[in-house]
């Protein structure tokens, strides 16, 4: 046959692979959100966050910081970002302690007029005579003072000083200092800004376009050595993909790269590259598509994680067409490996068991991408490459022995110092277990840097640390701000037991309508107030209707409507308000922020009364969601395992066999887990996925090396085919190991570390001394 007709139906194969591919990836989009990596939560607590998480106000919040120059500079460049941001439409609050003038005038116009109702503290309503005196005997002092002729309107309008209790009320509890009229860090030499965006958080479209507009906006200030600092859930979001992104396209060609490289270098044809990217290419489009209608989705991470089966899934072809004889046919080839690779593939997949059924969406895909390629790949190899390989007379470029494999070969007879690291891996193990971190920041996205300054700036500017959150909940707002209220007492109470310093809810911004009316009920009339400023002014040197405002002003304040959260659209409480107060599916919620808390399970057990109040400790509902995901990737990988073993011992059927492949096996775990104990690595539950995947691949390895190899052609095809898979193998999660994005690098380094000592064990452990298999066949 020539080569032009001999490569047709070659060449055909692989442009339908490849037009598959093209499709499948064109019409699946990806995710690349880490909202789509989280799971659904296992209580009340964690579906609450997670939900919240995903879409709630919080996300919404930017934290900005402006350092690098003198104080003055910091100033007007906050100036100038408060003033061009306040005009974009894509951010609903800019602030940086300075209100526009409309602003400003709106929000006194509105605290003035509702003041008796906003304000918390009675005695402001207190219009007695006896309470009177006193505060007119303060309204006597200020005109007084040198500022009484600027202020004399406001202190004979409001002589309780109710308008200056409701305003300090609202005032955010941010921990700075007012210097050139701007918000500066208490400690350091840093211009602050908070910033809530009209785009949900979890929107990375816009967010990615918000964030690209602050930049700019900067940089179109001329800020010189001055540097704009970024942070908030949206930030963390924008760099998680685009780190993902980077991730995706550095794989997708390096890897191709690589592997086309070990390919040819093991092959030196082309033909065989063309072979062998059949079954990837139909085993990636296959995943793709399993992922897709199994999750609803596709996430980035899975497809850079599937990437890697270039490496993996690419072993099958690989060793079909590297034990094959130059013009053997390919049934023959398979007669000697397919029970090797049949239950290479089974137990496999089956240590991908953990994996797959994990619970946590992100992992699972992982699972369901790796072994659907897996099964794909194998079962293309078994039943499409056996005509690719004959029409194209595919085979290596070297076969038979060589004397480097024969000195190879003659390390087998000291395998028995290979026991030496197992032994002392095992007694190191005994000593200094590796501990199991189920803490879910073990497997944070988030650099150590830009959560310290996440953490800072979140101090600076009173941003309610979220460790322990009340989350109230109700039919309607008016509701939730009614338990709110009613559990000022229990505040109260805790206080005193100094289990907290205080709490920030929506009550304290705007109180329930009705707190509103039954503190207008309690304004005086008319004539009855006239006639206490009567009585308390005879001893002062007052006019008689000096106090006509403030009379005038509390009839109004009887007659107005209270105030809901719908009349703080627009003014700068609106930003305070609203991530404190929101409607979810048809239910409303107030969340409340205790500070500074000094006794937990005190605040809990007083809560333990309340049906409408859950309590969510975050670190404990994050942590806690971590280990129930943990433990149950055990249970399945326990489960996998077991069933791995019965494949084994049902397909081998020799004892010995089943001894040397599960001793080598063995070997590589111990050997892995070891390493990592010993470099203080806890055992996350990345690091046991990505065990899983060792263990399967460990499988495929010493399965191959413990089949019945009868003359040294054949151990010579096994020993070269087998490294090149590992090479591979180990290229291709070593690259992984170099993405930005921290899970694709951890299960990069404990893959490619186990992959090579599963490779080392498995020639040492699983396979049989040359004179021992010939005695045995003999």
């Amino acid at each position: 046959m020539t080569p032009p007709a001999r490569s047709r139906f070659l060449a055909m194969a692989l442009a339908a692979s490849a037009i598959v591919t093209a499709v499948v990836f064109w019409f699946i989009p990806l995710r690349l959100d880490m909202a789509g990596f989280l799971p659904e939560g296992h209580n009340d607590g964690t579906r609450f966050l997670l939900r919240e998480v995903q879409g709630g106000v919080a996300g919404t919040v930017l934290m900005l910081g402006i350092e690098g120059a003198p104080e003055p500079e910091l100033a007007r460049l906050s100036l100038g970002l408060q003033k061009v941001l306040s005009a974009d439409p894509q951010f609903a609050t800019v602030m940086n302690g300075v209100f526009s003038s409309g602003q400003m005038q709106a929000l006194d116009a509105l605290l003035m007029a509702h003041r008796y109702q906003l304000a918390p503290d009675d005695s402001v309503r207190d219009f007695s005579s006896a309470a009177l005196v006193g505060a007119f005997e303060t309204v006597l002092d200020g005109l007084g003072s040198s500022a009484g002729s600027v202020f004399s309107d406001m202190l004979m309008r409001d002589p309780t000083k109710a308008f200056l209790n409701a305003a300090q009320a609202l005032e955010p509890d941010v921990h700075v200092r007012l210097q050139h009229g701007v918000w500066f860090a208490a400690a350091q030499p840093r211009a602050l800004l908070l910033v809530r965006t009209r785009a949900p958080g979890m929107d990375l479209t816009r967010q990615k376009k918000v964030q690209q507009t602050l930049q700019s906006d900067f940089a179109a200030l001329h800020p010189g050595a001055a540097c704009l600092l970024m942070s908030g859930p949206s930030v963390f979001a924008i760099r998680s993909a685009t780190g993902m992104r980077q991730d995706m396209d550095m794989m997708a060609l390096c890897s191709l790269m690589l592997v086309a490289g070990v390919l040819y270098w093991r092959f030196r044809s082309l033909w065989v590259l063309a072979a062998i990217g059949v079954p990837f290419l139909l085993s990636f489009s296959a995943a793709m598509l399993v992922v897709r209608l199994v999750f609803g989705y596709v996430h980035g991470i899975a497809l850079g994680f599937g990437m890697t089966m270039l490496g993996v899934a690419l072993d099958y072809p690989v060793l079909l067409i590297g034990h094959r004889d130059k013009g053997e046919g390919p049934n023959a080839t398979l007669h000697r490996i397919g029970q090797s690779l049949r239950l290479g593939v089974t137990s496999a997949v089956l240590g991908l068991t953990g994996m797959v059924f994990c619970g946590l969406p992100g992992l699972a895909q992982l699972g369901t991408f790796a072994a659907t390629g897996l099964i794909v790949a194998a079962c293309v190899t078994l039943f499409l490459m056996p005509r690719l390989v004959v029409e194209a007379d595919l085979a290596p470029y070297v076969s038979g022995p060589s004397r480097p494999l024969e000195w190879a070969e003659q390390i087998r007879r000291y395998r028995v110092l290979g026991l030496v690291p197992v032994l002392v891996s095992a007694f190191w193990l005994c000593f200094h277990p590796p501990a199991l971190d189920t803490r879910l920041a073990a497997l944070s996205p988030i650099p150590e840097p830009a959560r310290k300054l996440d953490d800072a700036l979140r101090q600076e500017l009173g941003v309610p640390d979220a460790s322990l959150m009340l989350a109230v909940s109700g039919l309607s707002a008016q509701a939730v701000l009614e338990q709110e209220e009613a559990l000022e007492q229990v505040w109260a109470g805790l206080r005193q037991q100094h289990a907290l310093a205080g709490v920030q809810d929506a009550a304290r911004f705007l109180p329930s309508i009705r707190m509103q009316t039954a503190r207008m009920n309690a304004l005086p009339a008319p004539e009855v107030l006239r006639a206490e400023i009567a009585e308390a002014q005879k001893t002062f040197p007052f006019k008689a209707d000096a106090f006509a405002p403030f009379l005038h002003d509390v009839a109004l304040a009887r007659t107005l409507s209270p105030l809901s959260p719908q009349d703080m659209t627009g003014t700068p409480l609106e930003a305070a308000l609203s991530p404190l107060l929101f409607e979810r599916e048809g239910r409303w919620f107030g969340l409340v922020f205790p500070e500074r808390v000094r006794n937990k399970s005190g605040i809990e057990s007083a809560m333990s009364s309340e049906p409408d109040v859950m309590v969510v400790d975050m670190k404990r509902e994050i942590d806690g969601l971590s280990a129930h995901y943990t433990a149950r990737t055990l249970r399945w990988m326990t489960v996998g395992g077991i069933l791995a073993l019965g494949v084994l011992v049902y397909g081998l059927g020799s004892v010995n066999r089943i001894l040397r492949v599960i001793s080598s096996v063995g070997a590589a775990l111990c050997t892995l887990l070891a390493v990592l104990a010993w470099s203080g690595q806890p055992l996350t539950l990345i690091h046991l996925i990505s065990l899983q995947f060792v263990l399967g691949v460990s499988l495929d390895y010493a399965l191959f090396f413990a089949r019945p190899q009868l003359d040294d052609a054949e151990r010579a095809r096994t020993m070269r085919t087998l490294m090149t898979c590992n090479i591979m193998t180990v290229l291709t999660f070593g690259l992984l190991a170099a993405c930005n994005t921290p899970l694709l690098q951890e299960i990069g380094k404990t893959v490619a570390l186990g992959v090579a000592l599963a490779m080392a064990y498995g020639f040492l452990f699983a396979g049989q001394r040359p004179e021992t298999e010939r005695a045995t066949s003999l």
